[in-house]
């Protein structure tokens, strides 16, 4: 005899998420969206699923080993789940909105899927939420981006939000300007990701020195930032050190108070970025909020950058909401005029929909602060905690 279903279990990665928290959940993705609306962001909502040659195009192809397939029966056509909405976003505004006015405005908020996840964060079905600003490519569109989503995790109670800056395109072009090999690229960088600076030091003569120099300038900006500015770079590269510096000083106009650091070889998670990258974190908190960065512009694409934030990263470090609290309607109160009262006043109102001898015992039993009696909500006696 085959083992009974434990319908209850669920492929690694995926959740139920139960009540309180897909309450606390929607409730803090309505804000993120309505701090990106109030700064001009406006809401799009794309498919879950898409033609997958549309899908993995563009700034998507990189995330082709992170995406389920499924055959389309309609049509016999593979179809991706999206593994990031930014490629959506970016898909939405070079098509359907190829027309609106430039830079273009667009924010989101929905599941992805993504066929593996990581050490610190296994969940492979999580809600992102985000902000894109296509079509302009200045220190100015960076900053608002970074400066709209700071506000935007403040609003939802995360006020010490620390950002991290990197320049991805910095390495490559460095190890461009030196000729090195294809073989050589690679070993450097394996070594600057895993920031060994011993096998930093054994690369070619014409890269160690100024990768080591690199590898160093990690941390506060205002200490690190001078570093870089002192070093003798590629034009290409140093194109990317004078871009990062004018945006962190516009972002100190906007944001005197926000806390930046930077990390110059810093680029695993930033698939399709082209420019300057970010990372949002929180004070005290492990794992990272979300992060963004340029992306676009080449072959035909248009400039862009954006962020996205994780919500199953932000549930964890914010401040579980105090339930509201429930009262229990007896059957056969009528007063509907009341009970609009009693939701107007923030009571969670739970009518009774079959007869009981003993309503206070029943409105233990649902989980009721509040009984109403004559007209009025009563608390309910709770057994002392132990």
């Amino acid at each position: 005899m085959s083992e009974p279903v434990n319908r209850a279990l669920l492929p690694a990665g995926l959740r139920d998420v139960l009540p309180g928290e897909a309450a606390f959940e929607a409730a803090a993705v309505q804000s993120l969206l309505a701090t990106f609306s109030a700064h001009g962001y406006d809401r799009v909502k794309p498919p879950l699923l898409e033609f997958e040659d549309s899908l993995l195009a563009g700034v998507g192809t990189d995330l082709a080993a992170q995406t389920f397939r499924v055959m389309d029966p309609v049509t016999q056509r593979m179809m991706g789940m999206r593994a990031d909405m930014t490629v959506q976003a970016a898909r939405i505004a070079s098509t359907r909105l190829s027309r609106e006015p430039r830079p273009l405005r667009l924010s989101y908020a929905g599941d992805v899927l993504r066929v593996k996840g990581s050490q610190l964060r296994p969940d492979r079905q999580f809600i992102q939420a985000g902000l894109e600003l296509i079509g302009c490519d200045t220190p100015e569109a960076d900053a608002e981006v970074i400066v709209v989503a700071t506000r935007a995790l403040a609003a939802i109670g995360v006020a010490e939000v620390c950002v991290d800056l990197t320049l991805p395109p910095m390495v490559p072009l460095i190890l461009d300007a030196a000729g090195l090999s294809e073989a050589d690229k690679t070993e450097a960088r394996h070594a600057l990701d895993h920031k060994d600076a011993a096998e930093v030091a054994a690369l070619p003569a014409s890269v160690a020195p100024l990768l080591g120099r690199l590898l160093e300038i990690c941390g506060p900006f205002d200490a690190a930032f001078p570093a870089l500015a002192g070093l003798d770079l590629p034009p290409a590269a140093q194109f990317w050190a004078d871009r990062l510096g004018a945006v962190a000083a516009r972002l100190k106009e906007l944001a005197p108070s926000l806390s930046l650091t930077i990390d110059m070889v810093e680029n695993r998670g930033f698939e399709y970025h082209t420019g300057l990258c970010y990372t949002f974190f929180a004070q005290g908190w492990r794992n990272h909020l979300g992060r963004g960065g340029r992306y676009g512009g080449a072959e035909g694409q248009e400039p862009a950058t954006g962020a996205s934030l994780y919500l199953h990263s932000l549930l964890g470090i914010l401040p579980k909401p105090k339930p509201p609290a429930r009262v229990l309607v007896p059957l056969g109160v009528k007063d509907a005029a009341l009970l609009e009262d009693l939701r107007g006043t923030g009571f969670v109102t739970v009518a009774a929909v079959a007869p009981c001898e003993d309503w206070m015992a029943e409105a233990v039993r649902l989980n009721c602060t509040h009984l109403l009696h004559n007209g009025r909500p009563c608390p309910v006696p709770r057994a002392p905690s132990l």
